[in-house]
């Protein structure tokens, strides 16, 4: 009986898939869906992980279908920050990886844990803990130094092919660790105070790195080195803007997959 309908069969999947049969074999190869680390820096924007970025990034990796793993290093924070006040909090100390599962709901895995062979990609939200925490640019600048696990990651992922996206703050660590890259932080003026991080461009250049003006709502491509970024909150703006400029970002990052 199964080899009696086998002509029919064919007919039928033909007329279902416009390419025909091979078509359809594509198909089936292509629908994995890109295998997304996100490396967190804590919670809150003055000492770890800026939320909306972060919520920005899963929000945008969701629609593009992409499966996220999320992953922060289990470090003392440099120090906390009283965000009512923006004043540090003498008295308290907090993890990295601890705070991060605030924003992971609870599924948050050691960044010494993640492995370049287990995804397509990686993001780096921005705040201040990706200058804090992930490195101490915010308070060595051009002489800082990246966390271990975060510098083997970002050389891993390069080293790869596999694409790396940045945000807001965070691109300075690509910067840091792959020379000659191309990233934006927005503009190289404050603008008054439209972009009050403006001078960060500045210690981009000194890092080695090209820096690209941006706008907000756009993401530059370094297509040699597949590293994909975007100014995020280094510009003073509505938060829809930032969305934008964050989707532009996963989107290119998704692109470069080949997912």
């Amino acid at each position: 009986m199964l080899t009696s309908r086998g002509p029919a069969l064919c007919t039928a999947l033909r007329r279902a898939a416009p390419g025909g049969l091979a078509s359809l074999h594509c198909s089936a190869r292509r629908c994995r869906a890109a295998r997304v680390a996100v490396v967190l820096s804590g919670c809150g924007v003055y000492d770890g992980t800026e939320i909306h970025e972060a919520s920005a990034v899963l929000v945008h990796l969701s629609r593009g279908g992409a499966e996220v793993h999320m992953y922060a290093p289990d470090v003392p924070q440099m120090h906390v920050i009283d965000h009512s006040k923006g004043q540090p909090a003498e008295a308290e100390s907090r993890n990295v990886l601890v705070e991060s599962a605030r924003i992971a709901r609870g599924k948050i895995t050691s960044l010494a844990k993640l492995s370049t062979a287990d995804h397509d990609a990686v993001i780096f939200p921005g705040g201040f803990g990706a200058a804090k925490n992930l490195s101490t640019f915010a308070v060595d600048g051009k002489d800082c130094k990246v966390n271990r696990e975060v510098e083997r990651v970002l050389k891993d992922f390069h080293k790869a092919g596999k694409p790396i996206g940045l945000c807001c703050i965070s691109p300075v660590l690509a910067a840091k660790v792959l020379s000659g890259a191309e990233v934006t932080v927005g503009h190289e003026e404050e603008e008054g105070g439209k972009w009050p991080y403006a001078g960060t461009a500045g210690a981009i250049k000194e890092l080695g790195a090209k820096h690209c003006v941006k706008e907000v709502t756009e993401a530059h491509v370094d297509t040699k080195n597949k590293v994909v970024t975007t100014p995020a909150f280094m510009c003073e703006t509505a938060l829809h803007h930032i969305f934008d400029g964050i989707g532009a970002m996963v989107k290119n990052v998704l692109k470069l997959t080949g997912k």
